[in-house]
């Protein structure tokens, strides 16, 4: 088991931070630890003047493939208090990437399942590699994906988004361009001179007015996450997860069968 922390993060001289999401052996699947080490780093970041954007990355093939599933069959069994937390956690760490108040990027490869692809849904600019794969997958093992619903909502519209969260259909990087998921799909090669073109297009940008900007297009428009909000959510995450069929999801994930709902 590696000794490796679950996300890594780093700061070049002009204050461009590199959050790495950590666990390529299970394609970057969060668990506790990782979403609380974004939360952490994210809270870092905004605490300090100097940073100017974020870019999120996930180490390895994979950008992140979800939940871990492990994990999911832990929490399942944890009484509803901590089975709260745990929902909590992950609606927390989606509300603070959206809100970020500084410009935010993601460089998408690989898979980018379930709250992987909430990340993608939660930054300013999304780049992907043609080879990407992308899906709301939750329904597949029973689950809703309630901690990021009014983030995907904001990145693919209502149309799309109710789409792919209620089939849990995966779709490849021309969907997710086509559907505004991500911004640009970039070949591999060309990937970091493209990020660090738009980096140099972002340092052009007043800090204080990214910021405002940001602030003001999320709020005037209804999208920030209440307090009030991020309970219901966490809520509904936990009983869900809880439930009959989101047991026999992850059951049926695990085993590689056909869910008992599948006709």
């Amino acid at each position: 088991m590696s000794d490796a922390p679950p996300v890594l993060l780093s700061v070049d001289a002009r204050g461009i931070a590199t959050v790495t999401l950590n666990r390529p052996q299970v394609g970057n699947a969060y668990n506790a630890a990782l979403l609380q080490g974004l939360v952490d780093g994210m809270e870092r970041l905004a605490a300090a003047p100097a940073i100017r954007a974020v870019v999120i990355r996930g180490a390895g093939k994979h950008f992140a493939a979800g939940a871990d599933i492990n994990w999911l069959a832990e929490v399942a069994e944890y009484p509803p208090g901590p089975a709260f937390e745990a929902s909590l956690l992950t609606t927390r760490a989606m509300q603070m990437l959206n809100e970020f108040p500084r410009p935010t990027l993601a460089v998408v490869q690989g898979a980018a399942f379930g709250g992987g692809c909430g990340i993608v849904c939660c930054v300013d600019v999304a780049l992907a590699t043609p080879a990407a794969s992308f899906g709301l997958t939750e329904v597949r093992v029973g689950v809703s994906p309630t901690p990021i619903s009014a983030q995907m909502v904001q990145a693919m519209g209502f149309r799309q988004a109710r789409r792919y969260a209620v089939t849990g259909e995966r779709f490849d990087a021309a969907e997710a361009l086509r559907i505004g998921l991500v911004h640009e799909v970039v070949a591999a090669d060309a990937m970091e001179a493209r990020l660090a073109a738009i980096l140099d297009e972002i340092m052009l940008a007043s800090p204080t007015a990214a910021a405002a900007t940001k602030a003001s297009m999320i709020g005037t428009n209804g999208l920030a996450v209440t307090p009030y909000a991020m309970q219901q959510l966490a809520h509904e995450g936990w009983t869900q997860r809880a439930s009959a069929e989101g047991k026999e999801g992850l059951a049926a994930f695990r085993g590689k069968r056909k869910p008992s709902w599948y006709a």
